[in-house]
């Protein structure tokens, strides 16, 4: 590739996010209904209270580009927030992938749900192979510094979160399974409950009052009964109307 004197900037001279795959219909491990369900809750309740909707971009298995110098290695994390950019891609597109060299700025938090073939991999227990790309969590910890790596194993209900400290992840001590993240004034636990019909524990996000963020069908629910209730008072029965 001809070289300019100065380089161009990355953004300028690799690929974007139009020239690269968004999705490889022979990937191994496409979702199954957990893997569907458990990240649209996520997305649903994360909402940190410091940044604009507008400046908040969720994803689920989306091609994340994260190296300049192998523009084509990716990763697939089962979902990541990233705050404090814009929720379009160049303020006005729905992305195809997330690349970073574009985007100029990494997730925030990543969240992995383990599946038996890949539980090695996602807790940092195994090594990169000569001429292969890196890990996951090498990509997440040494690259991209994701500041917080969350790991839940729904056959085991474990929950793992791990911070990057001295550029390297800490596994927090959780004597309760929720994480508290101050520059979001949002936190991450289990709440068991019923959604999409399904009674089990789910990864859900939580406000600083320690209250679970309402999912908008929670909310419609809440507005309704809200209404009910001031109904009543005024001696009109909600269920005539």
């Amino acid at each position: 590739m001809y070289q300019t004197d100065p380089p161009r900037p990355a953004k300028e001279s690799l690929p974007t996010m139009y020239d690269l795959k968004s999705e490889d219909p022979k990937e191994p491990g496409l979702p199954e209904e957990f893997h569907i369900f458990q990240p649209q809750l996520l997305r649903e309740t994360f909402s940190p209270p410091n940044y604009r909707t507008d400046e908040i971009f969720t994803a689920s298995d989306l091609n994340l580009y994260y190296d300049t110098q192998h523009p084509l290695w990716y990763k697939l994390p089962d979902w990541f927030a990233v705050v404090g950019g814009s929720r379009l891609y160049e303020q006005k597109d729905l992305r195809l992938s997330y690349v970073i060299w574009q985007e100029g700025i990494a997730p925030f938090v990543v969240v992995e749900l383990l599946s038996p073939g890949t539980e090695k991999e996602d807790l940092g227990q195994t090594l990169r192979e000569v001429n292969q790309p890196p890990t996951k969590w090498e990509v997440y910890e040494r690259i991209l510094r994701v500041p917080y790596y969350i790991v839940f194993d729904r056959y085991t209900d474990k929950l793992q979160a791990f911070q990057i400290i001295a550029g390297r992840y800490s596994e927090m001590n959780l004597t309760t399974p929720r994480i508290w993240m101050p520059s979001l004034q949002l936190g991450l636990g289990l709440w068991q409950g019923s959604y999409q019909g399904i009674e089990r524990l789910w990864l859900r996000w939580y406000n600083a009052d320690g209250n679970w963020i309402p999912t908008p069908v929670e909310q419609e629910s809440q507005r309704a009964e809200r209404l009910a209730a001031k109904l009543r008072e005024l001696g009109i029965d909600p269920n005539q109307i």
